[in-house]
């Protein structure tokens, strides 16, 4: 195994971890906002769900679709030279720019960092947008749109229906119950975000082995390889990430816990569809979707649609910036090789 293949793996697991805490307020943003769960314990709960995902992928699914799908975004050539530097890059301008709205507490996606950063700079060193399949790469961007509302519209629907069932219910018996299923909804969630973001980065590494000719194919990938991207987000779950946790939590629509048991139901549903296609999503875009979905059902006034119109306008500059960002790293990294 080459150094810089090593150097590769290794960023990919923190980019991995950070995607963990970065994305953590998507698992326990309502189940915190709720009190069903103290901050500690949610991220306890998500971390372990994230890396239980590891094995409904491996023996329920039986595939690691998502990871395929990432690894054939972008077409590099055998035998590059500088093939791996491109991933080394793209996984740079991830981290970068995940890091950045971290801070800034703006929940953008990090499966869309990661996919805008590998194809800018596999853009900037063929010098051609040829090199990005659009059969893959596509959907992915159909998604950007297509996740929160389908989260939306499922929220929505389960919203009502909850509402109707439990109408003549005891307000605080049906608060209780609400509470406990949050704890249901959040693994399922977490289950989801588990089994679709670990395997961003299953599908980058999977491609810097092929290009440096350590394994023939995707099919070869070695198992350390799946269970070390599952345990590196789990611990990156455990981490946290509050300040988003704030904004998704709070700042979107207030959420009781028969609301987060709606948000988070549509939100896994939505990932579970998504991965059965193969089809890399945001987590953070779905559960925003979600939690829309369910703020529309009092009325539309109880969505703060500024920080949505913000929102919005994370996820659409999020691959543009990343990729231009990748490009100018590759510009610099290759001047110096």
């Amino acid at each position: 195994m080459t150094t810089l293949l090593i150097v590769i793996i290794a960023f990919s697991f923190i980019f991995d971890y950070i995607n963990g805490f970065h994305d953590a307020a998507n698992s326990i943003a309502t189940i915190v906002s709720t009190k069903v769960l103290t901050p500690f314990q949610a991220v306890l709960w998500a971390a372990v769900f994230n890396f239980a995902a590891f094995f409904v992928s491996k023996y329920l699914v039986g595939e690691f679709k998502i990871g395929n799908t990432i690894a054939k975004t972008v077409s590099l050539q055998a035998g590059d030279p500088l093939a791996l530097y491109v991933v080394l890059c793209g996984l740079l301008a991830a981290i970068t720019w995940n890091l950045f709205t971290w801070w800034f507490g703006i929940p953008s996606s990090s499966s869309h960092t990661l996919i805008g950063g590998f194809m800018g700079a596999a853009v900037a060193h063929y010098g051609t947008f040829s090199v990005v399949v659009a059969a893959k790469v596509i959907p992915i961007i159909l998604f950007i749109f297509l996740a929160p509302l389908i989260g939306m519209f499922i929220a929505f629907i389960i919203t009502i229906l909850i509402v109707h069932i439990s109408k003549r219910a005891n307000p605080y018996k049906a608060e209780r119950w609400f509470k406990r299923l949050q704890l249901v909804s959040s693994a399922l969630f977490s289950l989801g975000h588990g089994g679709n973001d670990a395997q961003k980065v299953m599908g980058i590494i999977g491609a810097a082995m092929v290009a440096s000719h350590y394994i023939p194919d995707l099919k070869a990938i070695p198992n350390w390889v799946p269970i070390s991207c599952f345990v590196a987000i789990g611990l990156g779950t455990m981490s946290g990430g509050w300040k988003i946790v704030k904004t998704m939590g709070t700042r979107i629509t207030k959420v009781t816990p028969l609301e987060g048991v709606s948000a988070e139901t549509a939100g896994a549903m939505t990932l579970y569809l998504a991965e059965h296609f193969g089809i890399p999503v945001s987590t953070t875009h779905t559960i925003t979707g979600s939690i829309i979905g369910v703020g529309a059902t009092k009325r539309l006034s109880a969505v703060r649609w500024g920080v949505t119109v913000n929102l919005l306008w994370a996820w659409i500059l999020t691959i543009p910036v990343s990729g231009l960002l990748a490009a100018l790293i590759f510009y610099i990294v290759s001047h110096l090789v």
